[in-house]
């Protein structure tokens, strides 16, 4: 198996998107759900790991669909950008549930070290020593690649569950250790959707001819898949909260640094509002999981976040003198602070997941000295995420209004 190589640049993520856009419209639509395997040529974009870290934004990719092939031959491809924003404001408007999976994910854990028989399950799965053919191979191409397309990331999470009967929690943390896009929303949400506690009852159940139809014949599991997919079983999500966007930053704070969480590294738009005196970026990516996160993971987020702050301009601003890592982060802050002599640290608004603990840490270490921690919302998420209170169906609906508002700040 050849490695699918993602460098971490916005050039390279430019060129991705430029070399997909002729496919965006009705080759999309036919022909997404089929996985012809890594060594192959693919028929969708292999964008995630760069919108995940927002090198592309959602804006970008909607904007540049619709300026090839309009709106109406786009819609597929448009409608699974969306999925990816319906994903974040629906775990946004209910941070508990992030909480949640952490502390079952936590439990679990503990679980397996004290059964010796679910903890040998557990191993095979994550080295890919199952007997099942399909599934090993996604095991190892997702290790080596930090990639897996979405129709067998589905697959995957339906045999962990139904067929193997692992922890869900431990699946999904396998797949935040690993995939390159590993996204809180995305990534906890399409494992709850799996399982049946996202969409009350409804779960996926992997078939052996379904994979057979959409690999190319590549894996035939026949005989060796759960036959029935029973929901599990798990407390209803709580009551959406609202979200307050904020006023739009500008740059009337007093003296302001810059932090650059590798959540979203497009902060070009943001600094020119602002005028930072002092500009560093904040890795979460260590922070995924409480194991120990890929190395490439790491390494993918890193670079994005030195790329962008390499790109970054802003006259007379110190960028990139550091990165704040998860280790020590309160005491680095406040450092940082009393050195650049900061009135206030602004950045990006950092949605729920790892970077948003981080968040919270930094504001906690920084107001002692009456340094504000101001975060800034794109129109983009303002527009979208409050309308994620149900399900994606009612969401789409506001598709085409979501699409007409973009603008080029998104």
């Amino acid at each position: 198996m050849s490695k699918t190589t993602f460098p971490a640049s916005r050039a390279e993520a430019t060129a991705r998107l430029a070399a997909f856009l002729p496919h965006a419209g009705k080759d999309y639509a036919r022909l997404r759900n089929h996985d012809p395997g890594p060594d192959a040529p693919s028929h969708v974009s292999k964008l995630s790991p760069y919108v995940r870290h927002r090198v592309l934004t959602e804006a970008e990719l909607v904007r540049a669909a619709v300026d090839r092939h309009g709106e109406g031959r786009a819609e597929k491809f448009i409608q699974e950008v969306f999925w990816r924003t319906y994903w974040k404001s629906w775990l946004e408007l209910r941070p508990g549930v992030w909480d949640a999976y952490c502390a079952a994910r936590d439990r679990v854990r503990a679980e397996v070290t004290a059964d010796a028989d679910l903890a040998a399950d557990l191993a095979r799965a994550e080295v890919g020593r199952t007997g099942i053919d399909c599934f090993d191979h996604w095991v190892r191409e997702l290790v080596e690649t930090g990639y897996l397309h979405n129709h067998a990331r589905m697959w995957f999470a339906s045999i962990w569950i139904f067929t193997l009967r692992l922890p869900w929690e431990l699946g999904a943390d396998f797949f935040l250790r690993h995939l390159l896009d590993g996204d809180p929303a995305s990534n906890t949400l399409s494992w709850r959707w799996v399982g049946g506690l996202q969409t009350r009852g409804k779960t996926y159940l992997a078939r052996a001819d379904n994979i057979a139809a959409h690999t190319g014949g590549r894996f035939d599991p026949q005989g060796q898949l759960a036959q029935e997919a029973l929901p599990l079983d798990g407390p209803l999500p709580p009551v959406p909260r609202p979200i307050a966007p904020g006023p739009r930053l500008g740059n009337d704070g007093g003296r302001t640094g810059l932090l650059v969480f590798d959540d979203d590294v497009d902060v070009q738009e943001l600094a020119e509002r602002v005028m930072p005196v002092a500009v560093a970026g904040v890795s979460s990516a260590a922070a995924r999981s409480d194991a120990p996160v890929a190395s490439n993971v790491q390494d993918f987020a890193a670079g994005v976040l030195d790329d962008a702050l390499s790109r970054l301009s802003v006259p007379g601003a110190r960028v990139h003198e550091t990165v704040l890592t998860p280790e020590g982060i309160a005491e680095t802050a406040r450092r940082w602070a009393r050195e650049h002599r900061l009135d206030r640290v602004v950045a990006r608004h950092v949605p729920v997941g790892p970077g948003r603990i981080i968040a919270d840490r930094i504001a906690g270490a920084l107001q002692p000295g009456g340094v504000a921690f101001v975060q800034d919302m794109r129109g983009y998420d303002a527009r979208a995420w409050p309308l994620a209170t149900t399900g994606f169906f009612p969401f789409r609906k506001h598709i085409p209004d979501l699409v007409a508002a973009l603008e080029t700040s998104d």
